[in-house]
């Protein structure tokens, strides 16, 4: 062979330079000034009327709990995908990717953030965000008995009484994050072990705990859908919602996964990476975007067609509303059409300028999807995408950018014992 993995540095380790650091903090503070500016807008301005919305007057902080529950399950999202993806790789045995796999397991350390995030929104603001917490709602005594929420009811306080303590749902929060967290550990654990060691032995374990986590991923992923987003809007529900969700959040960590590998690849690092691997990825954001608007489509087509009150009230919510309509639009000019039309050349989807482009909307667009899936349900005409938002947004995404690049920069940037390093090299389509 002329060529070999062996003629690169393989031992490379990522530079999280000061001047990135810098760059990333002060987008984080950004974030945090716009996002307090928003908030004195909306404490002090005229959007806190106290108007009566279900027998509950509105108050700025719901906005601000809102948005926290969009970010929390977006970034959360992200995360668990860059270990699936990670995951998914070593159980196809796939080698192609094996050059630039520490870029999506290094997402997974946002995972204990997460999990410490979500469960403490979820005590403060449970009252707020999940209307099925109130307890009237399954006193058939109280003028506000809602039957529907009743008979769901099992499924968030099983076995307690109804109306209580949910502790089936938080124990469902909590094994969910916990298993996440624990395959992620394993597979980072044996990843850097493998390094070390060498051999085909660490490859083969790897395969055997990667499917095993995407049997649990499969199940945990589907029901995390219904029950931190579906069960915003109680009375409604779909079927291919876990399907739905999955598909948004994975094309937003393919997306994440690109930038950073294009970033790297800018800066001089994964030299064995070259444009075969790009255009791959480019083809999986191809592929996926149109995955989730086949999803967005079905689940939109079945529900108008059928026209059940209980089903039709969630795209009523959306599309009949001034604050919401609008968000519709850029929905799917940023999920579909913006990636349909950019990246259906093959040049497109090997050539940096485009997919960053591309993904970098995509990202801000899979906010948005989540965005309309969570504040029609929690805020209903009060919500909206301002300073509050957009500080919020930068915080979160500055926070994971901080923590995923850290730890990337603290082990070697590529598995260099991977048994199929050399299939990498010599990708070529």
């Amino acid at each position: 062979m002329a060529h070999s993995t062996t003629n690169y540095n393989l031992d490379q380790k990522f530079d999280f330079t000061a001047a990135l650091k810098k760059s990333i903090t002060t987008v984080l503070v950004l974030g945090a000034v716009i996002l307090a500016i928003g908030l004195i807008a909306e404490i002090f301005g005229g959007s806190h009327d106290q108007a009566e919305e279900a027998g509950h007057a509105y108050h700025w902080y719901h906005r601000l709990y809102a948005n926290l529950w969009i970010n929390n399950v977006y970034f959360t999202g992200i995360a668990v995908i860059g270990v699936f993806f990670f995951a998914l790789q070593y159980a196809a045995q796939a080698g192609w990717s094996a050059g630039f796999l520490r870029i999506p397991l290094s997402f997974g350390n946002w995972l204990p953030i997460a999990a410490g995030l979500m469960i403490v929104t979820f005590f403060v603001a449970s009252h707020d965000i999940f209307h099925w917490t109130h307890s009237y709602l399954f006193d058939k005594s109280h003028p506000e008995y809602d039957k529907i929420i009743d008979d769901k009811g099992g499924f968030f306080y099983w076995p307690m009484e109804k109306g209580t303590f949910p502790i089936f749902y938080i124990v469902r929060l909590v094994l969910f994050f916990g298993f996440w967290i624990f395959f992620f550990n394993k597979l980072k654990t044996l990843a850097f072990e493998e390094d070390i060691q060498g051999g085909t032995g660490y490859w083969k374990k790897m395969r055997v705990w990667s499917a095993l986590f995407l049997v649990f991923f499969a199940v945990s992923s589907s029901i995390a859908a219904w029950d931190w987003v579906m069960s915003i809007d109680t009375h409604w529900f779909s079927t291919l919602f876990g399907w739905y969700v999955f598909s948004s959040w994975f094309v937003a960590g393919l997306s994440a996964i690109t930038l950073i590998l294009i970033f790297l690849r800018e800066k001089g690092y994964l030299e064995m990476v070259n444009e075969n691997h790009v255009h791959d990825l480019g083809k999986l954001i191809f592929g996926f975007s149109i995955f989730w608007t086949y999803l967005w489509f079905s689940q939109f087509l079945l529900i108008y067609y059928a026209n059940i009150p209980e089903e039709t009230v969630y795209f009523a919510e959306r599309m009949q509303s001034d604050v919401y309509s609008p968000y519709i639009f850029v929905n799917l000019a940023l999920n579909f059409f913006l990636p349909f039309l950019v990246l259906m050349t093959r040049d497109a989807k090997r050539h940096a300028i485009f997919l960053k482009v591309v993904c970098s909307l995509i990202i801000l667009g899979h906010w948005f999807d989540f965005f309309l899936m969570v504040q029609p349900g929690t805020l209903r005409e009060h919500g909206g995408f301002g300073l509050m938002e957009l500080g919020m947004l930068l915080v979160y995404l500055a926070s994971f950018a901080l923590v995923a690049m850290s730890k990337l920069a603290k082990k070697p940037l590529i598995a260099k014992n991977h048994p199929m390093l050399e299939e990498s090299y010599y990708h070529n389509i």
